[in-house]
């Protein structure tokens, strides 16, 4: 396979790492005369000036797309399949540059940017590996006479809108999903974490793939390129990573053209702890559940629910674990917590714990940003008696870890499913026959059993309810981004037999 030499295009440096800036359009680099800024949250400094692209530039990417996609789409399997293991190779020699990219522009501490490099780098692997084993039917016709031939074949143009927490993980599960169902995508890439979404399009560019395959938005207005996408007929698939409340608004968008739509949104995932729990090991994976990204992450644990038989003893371990976490600069030796991705969302959790507090919760730690650079906030714990508050069904996403206390199962149970998400819960026991039994009634898209981290290649990533729509990962994930054909073949039996 014959690599493609980088082009020219503005670049910033990242601790030593040339980044494009530009939007990247049909298979080159683009540079526009608006640019916005884009900032260190650990230090508030900016690191570089981006290219803020239109709808028209939007449309122009779609065009490139368009224009890329039935050559694409012929691509054969193996042919596919052999461009995706090269772009793996370049990603691989490039560990390090996405590790400190990801942690200048998102903050999260540079131990959790090499982990997330390592889980993108595996989705990416396994599409590169499933591409080849992408397979049809074919039977007999119930009354006989023809055959019933099912194919897969790619949907078509995709808008794939990227959140900035995990912003290389969902940019690779994403594309990687899309461009090996043979799909042309445009990537729309976080307004606060735009340079890991260009290091990642550059690596595919260099990788060789053609010209309009791949495509990159950066914006600061992700509502109008949205917008002026979804309009577009030619616009086939959008796969989205966000809020609920802007999940629904691009539902309603997609209505009028039928646009595909796979939705991965928010989240109020219950961490339950029986009272036959290694607690123990519910405490070390609560506090990675938690406190993993400062807490903004869909799948954190955000209602910590605790048997009564074992609340006290969990509650004690806990708060002794988290007054220990060390919260500071991503590249600073042994941090454990970066900061919150900006000064309004930090201001949010500063509002929500008054709310809570006001409410009857009882303050157990933290509470307070931290004073100093950087949009830090230390790591809070709550105490909360009244379940019947709004607050219960809020997604935090933040450092804030909520405490419940229930006096059976049935109750954990009850109270873990009493709300509009659905997307990851936990359940903690010794006793699997029990556990399972827990798991197959929470109605949630995905449960960890005796574990607070989940996602894996080879697992379908999604929810039900409010979180979502669709999977991704695993086997079905590539399946979001086909659409079954159905072709019924005579067949005439008798006069081909006949002499």
């Amino acid at each position: 396979m014959t690599m493609r030499a980088a082009d020219s295009p503005d670049t910033a440096v990242v601790r030593g790492h040339q980044i494009p800036v530009g939007l990247y359009l049909g298979g080159r680099w683009t540079t526009v005369t608006s640019t916005f800024p884009v900032y260190n949250p650990s230090t508030e400094e900016c690191l570089a000036e981006v290219a803020a692209g239109t709808p028209e530039d939007a449309r122009t990417a779609l065009d490139a797309a368009v224009a890329a996609q039935q050559e694409w789409r012929a691509w054969s399997p193996r042919r596919r399949a052999d461009l995706f293991h090269t772009a793996y190779r370049l990603l691989i020699d490039r560990a390090d540059a996405f590790a400190d990219v990801m942690t200048s522009e998102s903050g999260k501490p540079h131990a959790e940017a090499r982990a997330e490099f390592g889980l993108s780098a595996g989705f990416w692997l396994w599409y590169a590996e499933q591409i080849a084993h992408l397979h049809g039917t074919f039977a007999h016709g119930s009354p006989g006479g023809y055959r019933v031939i099912t194919a897969h074949e790619p949907v078509g143009p995709c808008l794939l809108i990227t959140p900035w927490n995990f912003p290389l993980l969902m940019s690779a599960r994403k594309a990687g999903a899309a461009l090996g169902a043979g799909c042309p995508v445009v990537i729309k890439s976080a307004q606060e974490t735009p340079l890991t979404a260009a290091l990642f399009v550059q690596t595919l560019h260099e990788a060789g793939f053609p010209p309009g395959v791949v495509n990159l938005i950066h914006t600061r207005s992700s509502a109008s390129v949205a917008e002026a996408l979804m309009a577009d007929f030619r616009l086939r698939k959008i796969s989205f990573t966000g809020s609920t409340a802007v999940g629904a608004t691009l539902l309603a968008k997609a209505a009028p053209n039928i646009v595909n739509a796979s939705m991965e949104l928010g989240g109020d995932g219950p961490f339950v702890v029986l009272s036959d729990a290694d607690v123990d090991l519910a405490v070390e994976q609560a506090v990675i559940c938690k406190f993993r990204n400062a807490g903004q992450a869909c799948v954190a644990a955000n209602r910590i629910i605790l048997h009564a038989a074992i609340a006290e003893e969990f509650t004690a371990k806990f708060l002794d674990r988290v007054n220990a976490l060390r919260v500071g600069d991503g590249f600073a030796p042994g941090v454990e917590v970066g900061p919150m991705i900006n000064a309004r969302q930090r201001e949010r959790v500063v509002g929500l714990i008054e709310a809570f507090v006001a409410a009857g919760a009882e303050l157990l730690a933290g509470g307070r940003p931290v004073d100093g650079n950087g949009y830090f906030f230390q790591p809070t714990v709550l105490r909360v008696k009244d379940r019947a508050a709004d607050l219960c069904n809020e997604e935090l996403f933040a450092p804030v870890a909520a405490l419940y206390t229930v006096d059976s199962i049935a109750e954990a149970v009850e109270f873990a499913n009493d709300t509009t998400y659905g997307l990851a819960a936990y359940v903690f026991s010794r006793d699997l026959s029990r556990a399972v039994a827990v798991a197959e009634r929470l109605q949630f898209g995905m449960v960890g059993v005796n574990r607070g981290i989940m996602a894996d290649p080879a697992a379908s990533f999604g929810g039900t309810k409010a979180s979502g729509i669709g999977r991704e990962g695993g086997h079905d994930g590539i399946y979001e981004f086909l659409e079954p054909k159905y072709i019924a073949l005579t067949i005439d039996e008798d006069g081909a037999l006949s002499s």
